[in-house]
């Protein structure tokens, strides 16, 4: 009976995805539906007290609406700002500048810059900021989200200063260097394989690989070396923040070279038009056009633990509530990125020409793009919650411990994109899953760090097929309603990095470990 049981836990997360690829529902009407069948069984076969299940679904309304859809609008309204001023123009003219190639585009804004975000800002940032740059370049926008989406992976282990591995260090008590370390070598292979698999997506086929080996393979080893060094020496706060820079300013050199071969018709992006759509484009320089941008990495950089004084000051503004039936939500008043970004969108507004009317006018008109949008995620994040504290989602780890044994650390990453998958977080999917991943490792006699770590990579993965995600990505391009068409673009691209990462965890779990102790002999981690 209780294998049956686990394996019903399943089925929320199950119609969400036949919801979405198979009957095609908008995001909005998929999630709504699967909230309402996690709610029936949570209250019917697990039980939960219905106070209970109301407070855990407003718990989960609360935390998607802030700091993650906060942060979502505020990424959307940065973006429109920017299409309003004419400075986007000005930002194409200059980024087409450094390549026309649209297959370049793709590594230094969806890989590079991409990274720099998730690793300052996370919370949707990462996905939303450099799909909405693309297509405004004139690139498909589904294969502008699809790309942007692979991007955004890996470094969600590392995502806001490393939030998730600095949580999951703290609620396993291992310790966070050797954590971050073990998870970035086991990131390794693939932070080389997916720009590959970037260009290969944003420029429709493997045939976009021509001419494109040697400044892949470069922009991912000097994305992923970085990060080894600084993980190993310093921690895991900024190693995606390094990592991204040093990668960056690779990519930009290599560019620079290539710019006297000829770009293929397929993939050249052009020139954009001179006339944009505000005269102010026209006289704006591009430290101007940049600056909100700007103004957000700045924002970002001294507002986080990189400076503690500031951190520190701005720590105090907030509150705790219990909201669901056991501990306390937080809320930061200021010190979170969607305010940040906010503020600089409006300071690099002002700047820019723009009046406070056509600012308001702006946000109102981004507000009601993303409707369907906020919807979306407050549906997630409230099933996520229901099955959380129903017990919905051990019964589905229980499921897979029980039926894998010995085998586990082959599914210990699928157990984690589950919960990904459900939540849209990388930070909750390491509070939920990540005592799990431990309890089995000290049952099975192997590395705790190893599957710790592994629960980082399949979070990841679970992550950029979330309807959380999807919605973000189909928000900023001006896609919304068409998530299934996401789902399925994205869907056979994180299978395979997810049967990957299984092979990896589980056929070096018994290897890596002892290997990784000594290079960190001051650290048990086997």
């Amino acid at each position: 009976m209780n294998l049956l049981l686990y394996c019903v836990a399943l089925l929320p997360i199950v119609w969400l995805i036949l919801a979405l690829t198979v009957f095609r529902l908008p995001g909005h009407l998929a999630c709504l539906s699967s909230l309402g069948l996690a709610a029936i069984l949570a209250l019917t076969l697990w039980e939960m007290p219905v106070i209970d299940c109301g407070r855990a679904a407003l718990e989960g309304f609360a935390s998607a609406l802030w700091p993650i859809i906060l942060v979502i609008v505020a990424a959307i309204f940065l973006y429109n700002l920017t299409l309003k001023t004419g400075a986007m123009e000005v930002i194409k003219t200059l980024l087409t500048g450094v390549s026309r190639d649209r297959r370049v585009q793709v590594l230094l804004i969806g890989w590079c810059f991409g990274g720099f975000l998730e690793g300052m800002a996370g919370f949707g940032t990462a996905v939303a900021i450099p799909a909405g740059i693309l297509a405004g370049m004139g690139m498909n926008p589904v294969l502008a989200c699809l790309a942007c989406m692979l991007s955004n992976a890996f470094p969600t282990a590392f995502g806001s200063v490393a939030i998730p591995t600095i949580t999951l260090s703290n609620i396993t008590g291992l310790e966070a260097l050797p954590l971050g370390f073990v998870t970035v070598v086991q990131m390794l292979p693939f932070m080389i394989l997916v720009p590959f698999l970037m260009v290969v997506v944003g420029g429709g086929g493997f045939k976009a690989l021509k001419g494109m080996v040697g400044i892949t393979l470069v922009s991912g080893l000097s994305f992923v070396t970085p990060q080894l060094i600084i993980a190993y020496f310093v921690g895991p706060e900024l190693a995606v923040v390094i990592g991204s820079v040093v990668s960056l300013l690779v990519v930009v050199l290599m560019a620079g070279a290539r710019k006297h071969q000829p770009v293929p018709a397929e993939y050249d992006l052009g020139a954009p038009a001179s006339a944009g759509g505000s005269q102010r484009s026209g006289s704006m320089s591009p430290f101007i056009a940049f600056l909100p941008f700007v103004l957000v990495l700045v924002f970002l950089l001294v507002t986080s633990k990189v400076v503690p004084p500031v951190n520190t000051f701005l720590a105090q503004f907030s509150s705790s509530f219990q909201i669901g039936p056991q501990g306390t939500t937080s809320f930061s008043w200021v010190n979170t990125p969607g305010v940040l970004i906010i503020l600089a969108a409006v300071i690099g507004g002002l700047i820019q020409g723009a009046r406070f009317g056509e600012m308001l006018q702006v946000f109102a008109a981004t507000l009601k793009q993303l409707t369907k949008t906020i919807l979306t995620i407050m549906s997630v994040l409230a099933m996520a919650k229901i099955m959380t504290y129903s017990g919905m989602i051990g019964d589905i780890a229980a499921l897979f411990v029980t039926l894998t044994g010995s085998f586990y650390p082959f599914v210990s990453p699928i157990i984690a994109a589950i919960g990904a998958f459900v939540t849209g977080s990388g930070t909750n999917t390491e509070v939920l899953i990540g005592p799990l991943q431990v309890t089995a490792a000290q049952q099975l006699d192997i590395s705790q760090f190893w599957l710790a770590g592994a629960n980082s990579v399949g979070a990841g993965i679970g992550k950029i097929l979330s309807p959380q995600c999807i919605a973000t990505a189909v928000a900023a391009v001006g896609l919304t309603g068409q998530d299934s068409t996401l789902l399925k673009g994205i869907f056979k691209w994180a299978m395979l990095l997810l049967v990957l990462a299984c092979l990896l965890i589980g056929l070096l779990a018994g290897v890596m470990p002892g290997w990784i102790q000594s290079l960190l002999p001051d650290y048990t981690i086997i």
